[in-house]
């Protein structure tokens, strides 16, 4: 028995995902453990693996195709099996369910179309549709209730008889600029004339001042879901932010120190970002409501200090979570910061690497960047911002040195926090930067 593949619901958040490729093609044998496909959820690519031996009997999306999770997306099952034509919707566990029209033999299988109901298309049809700048309302579908599928779409191009083929929006084109066609050559399917071929002409005409096209990309993916969680946040959580500025040189001086002992323990070079990381930990082990959650209402005061790393990653942001933070020593925290900055860089965190943070830092200090007003991670109700170390002026015992200082900016939501409270955090930290061996005990 044919076995359904669906899209897997891989966080409690998860609500689509983007396909991003098919790792077999139809027909293709597959074993259990077999990569399928990859999608983008929740800000990570994975992989997704096959459960079932067997052959990849049918594939129902595309690639950049949003899919909701649960849909059925594809089968596996004998070699010749029979399957559904179209994805029979959302996985209800029988994975033999095909989609049974229930409208009368006569009655045509447009009609709901005409009655101006929503027109119902499988993605390829509605795909090449798009590509050719068809309207679906001219298409009679050939699936069930009515459905609109690819060949239904091909059909109607392939016995286009219009004396001239073109695409009702290379023809506006023509007639909005007064181009002559008579020597342009279609590269559409059936040698129909699209948009492509016209705009050129169009182009001739164009002084050479003229300003060319800007580009131009869809918001999507996960430059989508970052807009979106950000806006959510600013929308959501009254932000104060309130900076200080920190001198670093006994950090610099502990950094000098540990980098030969950790380096050769661990393989990997002690940052400034690891030691701030512990740093912050230890404090928000002192102050709850700087590490506490507002979710649904009901402040939560967190009892573990799981921070969340912002790393910069092509098109995009990754906040991985490093646990227990107050727990563990330099070491530990400098190997898992940078296997996991590593991991989220080539796309390969799993979902469980960005849960559960308590806390969040983003540090800018590689960037000639002094200070920023972080946004916060919800449901968290604070964030860090670091800025450069940069050597500066400053007045010590009445006198003009110069040393390393960085500028920190803690954002707090004030529905939660007060200003005193988170006052009292920075200030904290301030003196733990300051005086950095409190972190060797």
């Amino acid at each position: 028995m044919a076995k359904e593949i669906f899209m897997p619901k891989l966080s409690s958040t998860m609500e689509v995902g983007t396909l991003l490729q098919w790792f077999k093609e139809e027909g293709d044998p597959v074993s259990m453990g077999d990569p399928l496909f990859e999608i983008m959820t929740d800000k990570i690519n994975i992989e997704v693996e096959s459960y079932e031996d067997g052959f990849l009997l049918k594939k129902y999306f595309q690639v950049d195709d949003e899919i909701p999770v649960n849909q059925v997306i594809g089968y596996i099952g004998e070699k010749n099996e029979q399957v559904p034509n179209e994805s029979p919707g959302i996985s209800t566990g029988d994975s033999t369910g095909t989609e049974i029209s229930t409208e009368p033999p006569n009655k045509p299988q447009n009609e709901g179309q005409e009655q101006g109901q929503k027109i119902r298309a499988t993605p390829a049809a509605r795909r090449i549709a798009r590509e050719n700048y068809m309207e679906l309302s001219l298409v009679t579908g050939s699936g069930p209730n009515g459905r609109i599928q690819e060949k239904d779409v091909q059909q109607l191009l392939l016995h286009d008889k219009s004396k001239v083929k073109i695409t009702p929006l290379a023809k506006k084109i023509v007639g909005s600029n007064q181009l002559e066609i008579d020597s342009v050559k279609g590269t559409g399917i059936n040698e129909k004339i699209v948009k492509d071929d016209v705009t050129p002409l169009i182009a001739g005409r164009k002084e050479q001042s003229q300003p060319a096209s800007r580009k131009r990309k869809r918001l999507s993916g996960i430059r989508k879901v970052i807009g979106d969680r950000m806006q959510q946040s600013v929308n959501t959580a009254p932000h104060v932010t309130l900076t200080s500025e920190i001198d670093m040189s006994k950090v610099k001086e502990l950094r000098t120190q540990l980098l030969p002992i950790i380096e050769k323990q661990t393989g990997y070079r002690l940052s400034f970002t690891e030691v701030i990381v512990k740093a912050v930990g230890l404090v928000l082990s002192r102050h709850e409501s700087v590490n506490a959650s507002l979710i649904n209402d009901e402040i939560v005061y967190n009892e573990e200090v799981n921070i969340g790393l912002a790393v910069a990653v092509e098109d995009g942001l990754l906040v991985p979570v490093l646990k227990n933070v107050n727990l563990k020593g330099l070491a530990a925290i400098t190997t898992e910061a940078k296997e996991i900055g590593s991991q989220a860089r080539e796309s390969k965190l799993q979902p469980h690497q960005m849960k559960g943070s308590t806390f969040t830092i983003s540090n800018l200090g590689m960037y000639a960047i002094d200070a920023f007003t972080p946004i916060i991670n919800l449901p968290e109700t604070a964030i860090l911002g670091v800025g450069r170390i940069q050597d500066k002026p400053v007045v010590i015992n009445q006198a003009i040195e110069i040393r390393p200082m960085m500028t920190i900016s803690l954002s707090f939501d004030h529905r939660v926090i007060d200003g005193a409270p988170a006052a009292a955090f920075l200030t904290e930290l301030k003196r733990v930067l300051e005086n950095p061996f409190e972190l060797l005990v």
